[in-house]
């Protein structure tokens, strides 16, 4: 009985009508086969039962085939310490990576570690995908250390100008002009910031002074008084708004740099006898799946997850091909919730 002989790129290519080469460019992803090619290779590749030789594939190619996704410690209520916003986004870097016949090697680091170790030289990965980072300004130096050892990566984070690297990042910026407009439209006129307003987390100092501008454009002044730092944790919202209220200075919403210390403020609110969001309305950033089960729920912005993972892989790849490739921002969008309050209809005069 004669053994059946595996399918080869030969093959394909024959039936297929194309050359060689072209079969191989579809089967490695490359973005230089128009789109009816592409499918015609692939649907013969699937007819045939066709199988990528990895080994084989790695050795001619000098690559792995496999990204590494490194993502940083965060303080979290339970013992997972990954910020809860980038579960999602993990599912959609893994889908982007199985689209793109790429194998996803996921590890946990802690800020400290010697996590810039090069990956490439060693064949785990052919690049590296960053979420989480900190203090920016102690992460920018290992980032710089990457960019000199001439390692392809792609972190998601703030994207600014000049900046090692390639980042995907939200546009921060119109996400807070998004709350500050909503509050003025609801009336409300004291509004306090949760999270640290510094260079050092570039993300949340967007949201503010984006907050601020939409606040300041619609002719109310900023009150200093009302910022309190925070990282992003429900803990510490707790302890910012505790802040917030030993202060004593009058406020009416609350603007939280994120979910978790949105949450967080809402239970010192609460203890302190002020209803959300009669007395104080509350907004979030991120659009964690607690948000919408928070009791009211959570007015938040909206980062799209399943793009950011999209073009995080894509953004990689294109690197790792030698690919020009640029930082990019998605845009924010607010979700209204109960935890703001409703805008109050125009009075007819």
């Amino acid at each position: 009985m004669r053994k059946k002989t595996k399918a080869t790129s030969v093959d394909i290519a024959y039936r297929a009508g194309v050359s060689q080469a072209t079969v191989s460019r579809v089967l490695r992803g490359s973005p230089l086969v128009n789109i009816e090619t592409r499918k015609r290779v692939e649907a013969v590749a699937r007819e045939l039962n066709y199988k990528v030789d990895r080994h084989a594939s790695s050795l001619r190619t000098q690559r792995a085939g496999c990204i590494a996704l490194l993502l940083f410690e965060d303080p979290t209520p339970d013992e997972s310490h990954i910020n809860p916003f980038f579960l999602s986004m993990l599912g959609s870097i893994t889908r982007a990576c199985a689209k793109h016949g790429q194998d996803l090697l996921v590890s946990f680091q802690q800020l400290s570690d010697d996590w810039h170790a090069d990956y490439e030289n060693s064949m785990k990965a052919d690049g590296l995908i960053l979420l989480g980072y900190g203090d920016y300004l102690l992460y920018q130096s290992t980032l710089d250390r990457l960019v000199e050892q001439g390692t392809h990566f792609v972190r998601w984070g703030a994207v600014l100008p000049g900046q090692p690297g390639v980042s995907i990042g939200c546009d921060n910026f119109h996400g807070g002009q998004l709350v500050g407009e909503h509050l003025f439209a609801l009336g409300r006129r004291k509004v306090a910031f949760l999270g640290d307003a510094s260079s050092r987390y570039p993300e949340f100092f967007a949201r503010y002074r984006g907050c601020g501008v939409a606040l300041h454009d619609l002719g109310v002044q900023v009150d200093p008084a009302l910022q309190v730092d925070a990282e992003s944790s429900e803990d510490a919202g707790y302890t910012a708004a505790r802040t917030l209220l030993d202060r004593g200075v009058p406020f009416d919403a609350v603007f939280a740099a994120s979910d978790l210390i949105a949450v967080g403020a809402m239970r010192a609110l609460a203890e302190r006898g002020l209803r959300v969001p009669d007395d104080v309305s509350v907004v979030g950033f991120d659009d964690i799946p607690m948000a919408r089960f928070a009791n009211p729920a959570l007015t938040t912005v909206y980062q799209n997850t399943q793009r950011a993972g999209e073009l995080l892989v894509d953004s990689l790849l294109r690197q790792i091909r030698d690919e020009p490739v640029e930082s990019q921002m998605i845009p924010a969008s607010l979700i209204v919730r109960k935890s703001s309050g409703e805008v109050p209809e125009p009075s007819e005069e």
